[in-house]
């Protein structure tokens, strides 16, 4: 096993190459279908780690690769400022362009489709959160991408009217996606109603295109609201979230993790013990 920063304990830790000779580290902890899950800005912080560790203790094998920052690195103001201008300089990573696919999807499918050869089931599942959460989606043209989660997917950066219905695709690509939704894939997202970063207006373009095949999560985040949710609250399983079992994001996540098991064909004897991997 590499060795992992302690933040990251239980994971391991093994490189995956493209095709293309791009090499990232993957951290990986679990057993079962595979579920990549790609982290925000800045990086694989803690709590996106525990998400990890949550989709395995459902019965799941949690793929992290590492796109950006310092894995197992808390978010702090200038650690979150430094990712977001690597992502502003990259090549990689599409901000503002109409009707584009991000390159380093490409890296992401060719990682989904190798673990579903390592790890079986029926499919794999793929979480995208803030920048990559549309991820999710574009991943879904690789055909082993059975269970797509978007949560606060906000690229293209929402910056005017056209920008905030994008998808954060190419046509070609969103073509794919729909073909499959017409066939048997079905698709998840979740945002705060006051997240101006994901904004509404793109989960009611999802609604019309993707129809009942969409599975769209709002949280209310309007000021008064009942759980104390800021208003500019953004990260729904992450940096916002509330474990409290009746709150709202407890919820989110609960069905999340019955989405991914649902889709890749869990069931409920594959779960584990809180804290320990499935075996």
């Amino acid at each position: 096993m590499s060795v992992v920063p302690f933040t990251l304990e239980g994971f391991e830790m093994t490189p995956f190459t493209s095709s293309g000779g791009r090499t990232r580290d993957v951290y990986r902890t679990g057993t079962g279908p595979a579920v990549i899950i790609i982290h925000e800005v800045p990086g694989i912080t803690p709590l996106v780690a525990a998400f990890g560790r949550k989709v395995a203790e459902r019965g799941m094998t949690a793929i992290l690769p590492s796109l950006l920052g310092t894995p197992g690195k808390p978010v702090t103001i200038p650690y979150a400022l430094s990712s977001l201008a690597r992502v502003c300089v990259s090549k990689e990573f599409t901000l503002l362009a109409l009707n584009k696919t991000s390159p380093v999807v490409n890296y992401l499918r060719e990682l989904a489709k190798s673990e579903h050869e390592a790890h079986g089931g029926p499919g794999v599942g793929a979480v995208g959160m803030c920048l990559t959460g549309g991820f999710a989606l574009a991943m879904s043209v690789e055909p082993s991408v059975v269970a797509p989660v978007m949560s606060q997917p906000s690229l293209p950066f929402p910056t005017n009217p056209e920008h905030r219905r994008a998808l954060g695709l190419s046509d070609a690509d969103f073509a794919v996606v729909q073909r499959r939704t017409n066939e048997d894939l079905c698709v998840m997202g979740l945002r705060f109603s006051g997240d101006t970063k994901s904004p509404a207006e793109r989960f009611t373009r999802f609604r019309e295109t993707l129809g009942d095949k969409f599975i769209g999560v709002e949280i209310g985040s309007s000021p008064g609201n009942p759980w104390g949710y800021k208003k500019s609250a953004h990260s729904v399983l992450t940096e916002d979230y509330s474990d409290e079992i009746t709150s709202p994001t407890r919820r989110a996540l609960d069905g999340v993790l019955e989405f991914l098991a649902s889709r890749l064909g869990v069931g409920p004897e594959r779960q584990s013990p809180k804290g320990s991997a499935a075996t």
